[in-house]
């Protein structure tokens, strides 16, 4: 009887061959392939007993609909994701960059939910003496938090049945190790067969289940893409380390919504939820400055207002260079070849330079008019209005296209004081406050044509180029 068989994985689409490869045949990435361990068909058979306790299928008709608990987290931007609070006998995949602040909201989250709820938090990269120096740190004390320094799946399971926890915490994935298995920890045998146990234990159990899992060089989950699938949500915890604001986003969730997020700012005393990000992302914003212009995004059901700007300088060289963060690198390209195109503005002779406030990345169409604007505004060194907002999308042909949910992008920048709105023409008949004028504009010639939009700076000698 044959042995096990090695074979080698792509851990980012699952490719197998029996030899290894530099690059994978099938998505093109470099350095991917892991040794991976194929039981053998001996192994593989299926037992009498297996096939005497198999499954049977039951009419849809019959089944109840499961009424599902939630544990609130006691962060309400935390639960947002969520959809509502950690549901009993799930497993959510938490990642992120390292440094970012995962462990962080973890030993927060332990701090609110462990009052209550009895908790056990598995560390397999810190001891005990550094849990509780950030603990300290944090001012969490719980009094049913358990601590676990152990990287072995087998007893970190007798440990669950030992205290009976509502709330797991693994971190993280990678370091555990399971006997099954004689491959590393972290390899991708070891990270499905480790995450099955706990995943299948946790639904067997009815405890909530969070796992901790590193990211590779693209800042994909490190490990097989089967990982994502078992899981019931999976969380990227988002955000700059130079920036103080934290986002976490959810990609997949089987209990809520996949496009709320939770907005949290770093500080001394830990990670702080930021209830109304679009006040504290427009708190330091300047006046009467060119290049700068206020855009109202959609992140779920939330409306949140930030600040694009823009720096367009002569280049002294040929090929001028370009800039983007926090927007798309081709997206801002395509626009200024509309806005060279259509309106004759030569930023083929201009260096540019385009950033996002806050951190935020803005992967929505609705902020394209607010980045031709703020371009605009930066080659012209005129300023806009400070309560002027816009959103909509640019077509090719310099058309503005309609966005989703625009009555509550109107409703929440009148509420921050933007009193003059630029919208696609087909939304401008959305009623707006009181003293709040909205502008319709069907192109972006309609756009700029707006009676008092750039405001001529009175520091600045500023040449019109008509």
């Amino acid at each position: 009887m044959k042995g096990d068989k090695t074979v080698y994985v792509c851990t980012e689409c699952g490719y197998k061959n029996a030899k290894w490869y530099g690059k994978c045949p099938s998505c093109n990435e470099f350095n991917t392939f892991e040794e991976d361990v194929v039981p053998s068909e001996k192994a593989q058979r299926k037992s009498p007993v297996s096939s005497m306790l198999r499954a049977h299928s039951t009419k849809l008709d019959g089944l109840e609909t499961p009424d599902y608990i939630r544990v609130g987290s006691g962060m309400d931007e935390f639960d947002r994701v969520l959809g509502g609070g950690l549901v009993s006998g799930s497993a959510v995949l938490l990642s992120g960059e390292p440094g970012i602040g995962k462990s962080t909201l973890l030993m927060q989250l332990c701090g609110t939910v462990g009052n209550d709820e009895r908790v056990l938090y598995v560390s397999g990269e810190e001891s005990g003496s550094q849990l509780k120096l950030r603990a300290k740190r944090l001012g969490v004390t719980a009094s049913e938090l358990f601590v676990l320094n152990e990287t072995n799946a087998s007893n970190i399971i007798a440990e669950i049945d030992d205290i009976q926890p509502s709330v797991v915490i693994i971190d993280s994935i990678q370091t555990v190790f399971a006997d099954i298995s004689s491959s590393s920890p972290g390899s991708v045998t070891q990270v499905r067969e480790s995450s099955m146990l706990f995943i299948n234990k946790a639904k067997a159990e009815g405890f909530s289940l969070i796992l901790v899992g590193h990211v590779n060089k693209e800042g994909g989950i490190a490990g097989p893409k089967v990982l994502e699938h078992m899981v019931d949500a999976v969380l990227y915890f988002e955000g700059e380390k130079q920036h103080s604001y934290r986002i976490i986003r959810a990609v997949k969730n089987r209990f809520g919504s996949t496009n709320e997020i939770g907005v949290f700012e770093m500080t001394e005393r830990g990670l702080e939820q930021v209830p109304n990000p679009s006040e504290a992302m427009l708190r330091e914003r300047p006046k009467n400055v060119s290049g700068s212009c206020a855009v109202c995004v959609m992140e779920g059901t939330r409306p949140i207002i930030t600040e694009i700007q823009a720096l367009v300088t002569p280049t002294v060289y040929p090929s001028p260079k370009r800039t983007a963060n926090g927007v798309d690198y081709n997206r801002m390209c395509l626009i200024l070849a509309v806005l060279e195109k259509r309106l004759g503005l030569h930023f083929s002779q201009h260096d540019v330079y385009l950033n996002v406030t806050g951190g935020i990345y803005l992967s929505e169409p609705a902020s394209d008019m607010a980045v031709c604007l703020a371009l605009i505004s930066g080659i012209l060194d005129r300023a806009l209005p400070d309560d002027f907002i816009t959103f909509g999308e640019i077509g090719l042909s310099g058309e503005c296209r309609s966005v989703s949910h625009s009555e509550q992008r109107i409703n929440e920048s009148a509420r921050l004081g933007f009193n003059k709105i630029a919208v696609p023409k087909r939304v401008s008949d959305v009623k707006a406050p009181q003293g709040v004028s909205v502008h319709g504009v069907n192109n972006l010639f309609e756009a700029i044509r707006i009676p008092q939009l750039f405001v001529k700076k009175e520091e600045n000698t500023v040449k019109d180029d008509g």
